[in-house]
């Protein structure tokens, strides 16, 4: 992409046609004369320019009151200290800010082929932005758009850009898992602690009930416990404690290849950390990029689809047909099928993934938002409960429980607790995801 430097002559601050002297510190703060004299279709992106530049500003503690034009932008750019990408992103939103207040429509904008790409296979913008909006919302980013990490270290949102990159450079094999039905975007905050996590899936499900009376009653019409003053939408996931996935001892450990005491063979969430960290080819250590399939193919914003009832699965993929994963199997069996495709580059499984608990909280929250219902609701005879097998318990006294994860409309609530790996049962499943 074509970044322009704040000293570049084509650089200008915006002005309206109806009053040249609107200065930038007036148009990012979101003064009416301004966000009226853009289109009302546009409205929404001036808004979440706007926002963009704000947050961009707080973080680099530069006063938009004193952003009155191209000179004063510059001089502010030139006395921090900014990594060079940032500069660049910043340069870029003050010049779709200013076109779109000076012409009345968005800047028409020459993309690289990585980003021309994902956006014309999966609509990425619009679901970059939409996950943006649910993590921003729910107070899982802090003013650096960034999360704090178990290791006491920021982990930055990754970007439309690092995003489109990593969805170019597999190209080879997301194909395939694009043929299949996989693209609907999903950001996974990993590097949080559990025990944070759970407190703001918390505070997203009373919030959510707040604004959405109807949520949580199993009978639309008749008040349940969700409507009491002391309801507790989490049940078992209040069993999280500080110690799960933090410290010298945590009790789960991810990507394990056995469920059997002593012999999973995964890492903790701190050696996940630790390994991102050393790598140079991760540009997005603390945070998962995920893949997984919508509702209703080709929409991304169905919300996620759901884990069919024994016999009732479909195929998806022309070249490579993947058939659903049903319920009625074991964990232990939906494991064997995980480490089989891995191993094997004819799979039509391969480049698949077992879910873990963060992946599955912001997949509840992103299916919510999305279609206003709970994702894994078992009880209603046609959905499943979720077996959660990319990862498991170490300290288990049974030697190999794996986390269940699933909606309870009887008591209104989210549950996340222990299951036996090998417990088969009619209304479980589990749901495969691809990593990027």
């Amino acid at each position: 992409m074509n970044f322009l430097s704040p000293q570049s002559p084509e650089f200008h601050p915006p002005q309206t046609k109806e009053d040249p002297s609107v200065s930038f510190s007036e148009a990012v703060s979101g003064a009416s004369l301004v966000h009226d004299s853009v289109p009302k279709k546009y409205r929404k992106l001036f808004d979440t320019l706007r926002e963009d530049i704000r947050s961009f500003c707080k973080q680099f503690n530069i006063p938009l009151e004193s952003l009155r034009s191209k000179e004063d932008f510059g001089k502010q750019l030139a006395s921090k200290i900014i990594p060079s990408e940032r500069m660049a992103e910043a340069v870029l939103l003050f010049e779709r800010l200013e076109h779109l207040v000076t012409n009345r429509e968005p800047l028409k904008e020459t993309l690289p082929e990585y980003l021309e790409e994902a956006e014309h296979l999966y609509h990425l913008k619009e679901q970059y932005t939409a996950q943006c909006h649910l993590l921003k919302e729910a107070g899982i980013l802090n003013e650096h758009n960034a999360i704090a990490g178990i290791d006491g270290e920021e982990y930055p949102l990754p970007t439309l850009e690092e995003i489109a990159q990593r969805l170019f450079d597999h190209r080879e094999l997301l194909e395939m898992k694009r043929d299949q039905g996989f693209t609907k975007l999903l950001l996974v905050p990993f590097g949080m602690s559990l025990r944070s996590l759970r407190d703001v899936f918390r505070r997203f499900l009373f919030d959510y009930k707040k604004n959405h009376k109807m949520f949580g009653r199993k009978i639309p019409t008749r008040p349940n416990n969700s409507d009491r003053s002391d309801w507790e939408p989490l049940g078992s996931l209040l069993l999280v404690d500080e110690k799960m996935d933090t410290g010298n001892s945590p009790d789960i450990v991810y990507h394990p290849r056995s469920f059997l005491k002593g012999e999973q063979q995964g890492e903790t969430k701190l050696q996940i950390l630790t390994r991102q960290k050393r790598d140079p080819d991760i540009t997005t250590p603390g945070w998962k990029i995920l893949l997984l399939q919508p509702s209703r193919p080709l929409d991304q914003t169905s919300g996620i689809a759901p884990i069919p009832r024994e016999n009732q699965g479909k195929s998806q993929g022309r070249k490579n047909p993947r058939h659903d994963i049903e319920t009625g199997k074991t964990a232990e069996h939906y494991l064997s099928l995980l480490l089989d495709a891995q191993g094997n580059q004819y799979s039509h499984r391969r480049g698949e993934s077992g879910m873990t608990p963060e992946d599955w909280i912001l997949a509840f929250m992103t299916h919510l938002q999305e279609t206003g219902q709970s994702l894994d609701n078992p009880h209603d005879g046609i959905n499943s409960s979720c077996n959660l097998i990319g990862s498991c318990f170490l300290t288990s006294s049974t030697g190999g429980t794996v986390l269940d994860a699933g909606w309870n409309p009887e008591g209104a609530l989210v549950f996340l607790g222990a299951t036996a790996r090998n417990d088969p049962r009619l209304n479980t499943g589990t749901r495969f995801v691809v990593e990027i």
